[in-house]
């Protein structure tokens, strides 16, 4: 099993950054964690086009988790030779997301298909609601969910992906709680989105500072994992940001929390279980 960290970035634009989003392969299945910005670009220099991919899957409805679902879409319709459909699976109202993407892409769609006799066919798009304690079953791959908390967001959903022995947990953004220690218990690897609570604090921003009460610092991350018992804790989703050079510091306070290995994630970071 593989998990490649296409975008390792926040809501604040990083040239060197793109948007949340996480593939994990087992099995030849391609299945994909989140669709920030730059997904499709990223999935390219991973070497999977969308096409490629058996499944989507939203950890919670927030903009820079899914404003490139668009793009997947579109891309994977036009480079799939057959009708095949590309199931969005999410915590409730993801229906609404899809059918506003859907109707926002109207227009090119009826474009394309004017212009190209052989795409006979609409973006299939089905949307599985899905709930703490919702297990999957994706081409002999297993995906099992999990609640997390992120409110006011809510509700919101991690995810632990298992095939041949291995596990992977891809989190999402959420405090520390029950649900996400049972959905990384004995995990290989955990996944997590993190900010730096010294430097949050020490920008006065209003709205940065509200980050502070629905995201797990690095401490917190690292705390969780060693909870668990987890082999390797990836950190992703760096707020207020980690430029390059400075890993090491984000590295050391996990560090100081959790004795695994710890990986701080640039863009097409991989890691291999098994």
């Amino acid at each position: 099993m593989d998990v490649t960290l296409l975008g390792t970035g926040s809501p604040i634009p990083d040239p060197h950054r793109a948007g949340a989003a996480t593939l994990v392969r087992a099995a030849g299945v391609d299945l994909l964690f989140d669709c920030g910005r730059g997904v499709v670009m990223r999935l390219a220099a991973a070497g999977v086009f969308p096409a490629q991919l058996r499944a989507v899957f939203l950890t919670h409805l927030h903009s820079d988790h899914l404003c490139d679902l668009n793009d997947v879409v579109t891309t994977h319709w036009v480079m799939s030779p057959a009708r095949t459909a590309l199931p969005v699976h999410g915590p409730a109202r993801t229906d609404e997301v899809v059918a506003g993407m859907l109707a926002m892409l109207r227009p090119d769609v009826e474009y394309r298909r004017a212009h190209h006799p052989d795409l006979a066919w609409d973006p299939e798009v089905p949307v599985v609601h899905v709930e703490d304690g919702s297990t999957l079953d994706v081409g002999g791959v297993r995906v099992t969910v999990g609640a997390t908390d992120h409110r006011p967001v809510e509700p919101t959903v991690g995810y632990r992906v298992e095939h041949g022995g291995a596990s992977v947990v891809v989190a999402g953004d959420t405090v520390p709680c029950p649900g996400l220690d049972r959905l990384c218990a004995g995990a290989d690897v955990y996944v997590q989105t993190v900010l730096r609570e010294d430097l949050v604090r020490a920008i006065p921003a209003p709205r940065l500072q509200d980050t502070l009460d629905y995201h797990s610092t690095v401490e917190q991350a690292a705390q969780t994992a060693r909870r668990a018992g987890v082999g390797t804790l990836v950190l992703t989703h760096f707020v207020p940001g980690c430029p390059p050079g400075r890993a090491g510091e984000w590295a050391a306070i996990a560090r100081a929390h959790f004795e695994g290995e710890v990986v701080v994630a640039d863009d097409l970071t991989t890691v291999t279980v098994g």
